[in-house]
């Protein structure tokens, strides 16, 4: 017999248990967590470093200021490849009976202080065992080097040897000494033994903000950046445009442009300082003739000319780079598209402006991005062309962090340049993404 169904009666339906999905977001964090790891190690880690170095007063050419130090410290081996030698030659002077009475109360302070050095039992365990390595002319390992003392004992320590260094150089101007020279080098080098501690906080910063040099560099950097930029953007587009097209050696065509962009651009460099010489160079000829400088020699001595000169060879380099991005998003817009535009009376220009640049925002973006960071961020093209010069008018913000750097060895001021040089590409990176990638990041959930 079938079951009659009252048809008033709700159908009750069996719920089952629902499966669990997976979380697509923590897959997805999972999958990128290998290359943000190698991101942080590769491009972050330094940043850090640089960071932290910018918060000391680092410079390389002073021994005391070499390292990090955050303590009162002595430098130990400097200190016994000096002190046992002042003291030998205070002896002899003694011995002798020279000015004894003043340099037995030297010795007296010298070896005062020595004792206070060594109160702490790991500073003489470190004090004879670098003693004992110098005896035997070896190296000394530089976790062994520094010891840490109170900063009392070395301010007491810095103070007295001035004091006797003073001393001992008036003496040796009374002529009363044989080997005075030699003793008042030593005790000279004394005062240089004590290395204070060189963390200065956002002092670099501070001085940068009121740095004209620096200013002016990131002046010069933001002008090079546009107009470079701006110029390779228009040059670029319209070369993709036109090798977009099918015509006979299209292949040849695109495989010429690329050889610009395919030369180091030191070599570039070096080619055109050449071409823009002001005695022999063909460029700067040809543009003396069509009326662009007054005279040859203008292109690399004068500010608007090196500044123009060094523009004009980076849209020669790197405008093929640009087409070649923009080609390959002109590739994927079908051509249905302009043939169905066509067929409605839209013109090229009409074509070009409905279709063609919103369907090519996206490689815009990454061709913008890329040219503009890398144009930001310029060093090797300038230094081999114009040094920065004539009188910093080319001098560049990468420029200014080398020279800090490398030339002035002034690395804590260097790296305090090479973090604003990194905050300035974070604030151009975000503006790209903030203003035309915002389509490139949504996660596709349509909210």
């Amino acid at each position: 017999m079938q079951t009659e169904i009252d048809p008033k009666e709700p159908i009750k339906v069996e719920k089952r248990p629902k499966k669990k999905k997976k979380n697509d977001s923590v897959v997805g964090y999972l999958l990128v967590a290998p290359a943000l790891i190698l991101i942080l190690a590769i491009s972050i880690w330094p940043v850090i470093q640089s960071f932290y170095f910018s918060l000391f007063d680092l410079q390389l050419n002073e021994p005391t200021k070499s390292e990090v130090h955050l303590d009162y410290q002595i430098d130990l081996d400097r200190y016994l490849q000096n002190f046992p030698f002042l003291v030998g030659a205070i002896d002899s002077e003694i011995d002798k009976g020279n000015s004894s009475e003043e340099l037995t109360t030297i010795k007296s302070t010298l070896e005062n202080l020595d004792e206070g050095i060594k109160e702490k039992p790991e500073a003489q365990e470190n004090y004879d065992t670098i003693n004992a390595k110098l005896d035997n002319f070896e190296n000394i390992p530089a976790d062994m080097k520094y010891i840490e003392i109170e900063e009392d004992v070395a301010q007491e320590f810095t103070t007295s040897v001035k004091e006797i260094n003073a001393d001992l150089r008036t003496i040796n101007e009374n002529g009363t000494l044989e080997q005075g020279d030699k003793i008042v080098g030593l005790s000279s080098a004394l005062t240089e033994i004590v290395v204070e501690p060189n963390f200065v906080g956002f002092e670099h910063y501070k001085e940068n903000l009121t740095d004209q040099r620096m200013w002016r560099s990131l002046w010069n950097t933001s002008v090079f950046t546009f107009i470079s930029v701006l110029a390779e953007l228009i040059l670029g587009l319209a070369i993709a445009l036109l090798i977009n097209k099918a015509f006979l050696g299209r292949g040849l065509i695109r495989a010429s442009i690329l050889i610009p962009w395919a030369i180091p651009t030191a070599v570039a460099a070096l080619m055109w300082k050449f071409l823009y010489d002001g005695q022999n160079g063909i460029v700067a000829k040809l543009f003396e003739d069509v009326g662009l400088v007054d005279r040859m020699a203008m292109l690399l001595t004068t500010d608007t000319g090196a500044m123009f000169s060094v523009i004009f060879a980076d849209v020669w380099k790197t405008t093929p780079y640009m087409a070649l991005l923009l080609l390959a998003g002109l590739q994927t817009i079908s051509g249905s598209l302009y043939e169905a535009a066509s067929i409605d009376g839209a013109n090229k220009w009409k074509q070009f402006v409905t279709i063609t640049l919103p369907l090519l925002k996206s490689s815009l973006l990454v061709a913008l991005l890329f040219r503009t960071l890398d144009a930001f961020r310029v060093f090797d093209l300038i230094y081999v062309l114009t040094g920065g010069g004539p009188a910093n008018s080319t001098e560049t913000i990468s420029m200014y962090a080398y020279t800090l750097m490398f030339k002035q060895t002034n690395f804590g001021e260097g790296s305090a340049i090479s973090v604003v040089v990194f905050i300035c590409v974070a604030i151009i990176s975000g503006i790209f993404i903030k203003l035309l990638g915002s389509d490139l990041i949504k996660d596709g959930s349509g909210k």
